[in-house]
């Protein structure tokens, strides 16, 4: 998962991180561990009242914050906001793309509205933090830090919308990552995706389907999210997968890809029992219900064994070699029995 080793990253507490998306659920938490951990952090969002209220948490627990409000769907307001940290800060060393919206409704039924409202969001959101943030970290060098998800890698009925931006951040990052390279340039460029995350997404998406929204699971804490986010603020890392059910889920789509015309079958998974709120709004256009980390009805599992090796990238090589050898011996050992039984 490593880069370069020339691409240096800062250790945290002398780190100004910018994190868009942090009212609520991943930027939320994120923004708040960094601080812990003597980051300065900048917090992106629409919601204005929201951020000040997380500014000045972070500020009563011994942390600094500046709050900047903006919608990284249009461009003009995230050039303002890097504008404004490093007028704030002095600099910014790592900028986070996190902010997303999601929709629950076949692809025939979404809306045409939202479908583009979502894009300009989850995608053109991370064009701009990232064409934003590159002039800024030139020079002195540091780190783009996008959340994608494990749908970067997996269409997801229902969430076909969703599915179909992920799937563009990622190619996206993917060749911004050539680019930066291959004009040499000091900046880590990192593909974070998560699997189902415990996190207010799915009550705050618009929902044109019977039941109410759900994550699909399983579903972790979004904490380990933050944690791997940190982690590449200070090791530059190509692209990590939270979750090991998540990657499970990859893994299975990539080598059985005739299983995919059947996950319509799953769609009872992204939905609950319960009937949808007639009164729900969503925040496809404006903030609704920020300040919340976590999800109210889903319990997000709080430790992946995958993810904790998954910063260690020598245990992973390890573990699939000891795998591939167990494999291998057992091969040899079914063709030796047969040519004996011949």
């Amino acid at each position: 998962m490593s880069i370069t080793a020339s691409r240096r990253l800062k250790p945290i507490d002398q780190q100004v991180i910018l994190i868009t998306g942090a009212s609520s659920g991943i930027g939320l938490v994120t923004a708040k561990a960094a601080a812990s951990r003597g980051a300065k952090v900048v917090l992106v969002a629409r919601d204005a009242d929201a951020l000040e209220h997380i500014a000045r948490e972070i500020a009563a627990n011994g942390g600094s914050a500046l709050a900047v409000s903006a919608d990284v769907g249009i461009l003009d307001d995230v050039q303002e906001a890097g504008r404004r940290a490093v007028e704030h800060f002095g600099r910014i060393d790592t900028w986070v793309n996190n902010a997303g919206v999601a929709i629950y409704a076949k692809l025939i039924d979404t809306p045409m509205d939202e479908h583009e409202m979502l894009f300009r969001t989850n995608y053109f959101g991370a064009v701009h933090g990232a064409l934003t943030a590159i002039p800024l970290l030139r020079d002195q060098g540091g780190a783009i830090i996008t959340v994608g998800s494990i749908a970067c890698d997996i269409p997801s009925p229902v969430m076909g919308a969703y599915s179909a931006s992920k799937h563009a951040v990622k190619g996206f990052i993917h060749s911004l990552r050539i680019e930066v390279m291959a004009d040499d340039l000091p900046i880590s460029i990192t593909l974070i995706k998560p699997s189902g995350i415990d996190t207010p997404i799915a009550q705050h998406a618009a929902n044109h389907v019977e039941g109410e929204a759900l994550i699909p699971p399983p579903v972790y804490d979004p904490l380990l999210v933050a944690t791997a986010i940190l982690d590449a603020a200070e090791h530059p890392r190509r692209d990590v997968t939270v979750g090991g059910a998540g990657k499970l889920q990859t893994l299975l789509v990539e080598h059985f890809p005739q299983g995919l015309d059947y996950l319509g079958r799953l769609f009872e998974g992204v939905l609950s029992d319960k009937s949808k709120s007639k009164t729900q709004l969503d925040n496809l256009a404006h903030p609704v219900g920020n300040g919340e980390p976590r999800s109210p009805d889903q319990r997000g599992r709080p430790f992946s064994v995958f993810t904790a090796a998954a910063r260690h990238p020598l245990s992973i090589g390890l573990a699939f070699g000891v795998v591939a050898t167990a494999m291998l011996i057992g091969r040899n050992v079914r063709l030796a029995d047969a040519k004996t039984e011949a």
